[in-house]
């Protein structure tokens, strides 16, 4: 969605809100769509002291799959994201500032972006999910498997100890 900011481009003071929604469905992330919902995006641009700067709120309900323990569950993501805008560079490259074309910014494309490199690497159904039982693959959120406690080969003459002790 490209927004044309000459309503505020030389008026210190003056603000241009935008909303707008997106479709990511045809994001793949860590082999699954998961943006399957639209994404709603609010924003502002706010000409301070003729600085422009642009703010935006990009937020969805994305399908997850829980990495410890499999599951599927919806995950409420908002992503946040702000730039300065300007019509030329003054020194050099700055990741910070956005060139404007012809007094215009693509909103739409940097909310694409800051959504997309906002994503979690990892998600979690709960802080306290403990996940699968590597042994057996029983849910342990359910309660505990009934794969015996495995010792650790190393130590094996340590547990035959502790196993005639107890028998004693």
């Amino acid at each position: 969605m490209r927004i044309s900011v000459k309503p505020i481009l030389n008026a210190p003071g003056k603000r241009l809100p935008f909303s707008f929604t997106m479709d990511l469905s045809d994001v793949e992330f860590s082999g699954r769509y998961p943006v399957q919902e639209s994404v709603r995006v609010d924003g502002v641009i706010t000409n301070t002291a003729d600085v422009l700067e642009l703010s935006l709120t990009a937020r969805t309900t994305l399908s997850s799959v829980c990495d410890r323990c499999a599951k599927e569950f919806q995950n409420p993501k908002e992503i946040s994201f702000s730039c300065l805008l300007a019509e030329q560079l003054e020194n050099g490259e700055n990741d910070e500032i956005v060139l404007l074309e012809n007094d215009e910014v693509d909103a739409g494309e940097l909310a694409r972006t800051a959504f997309i490199l906002g994503m979690d690497t990892k998600t979690l159904c709960s802080e306290d999910c403990k996940g699968l039982c590597p042994r057996c693959g029983a849910d342990l959120n359910l309660g505990p498997c009934s794969c015996g406690k495995e010792t650790d080969p190393r130590l094996a003459v340590l547990a035959k100890l502790l196993e005639k002790q107890e028998k004693e």
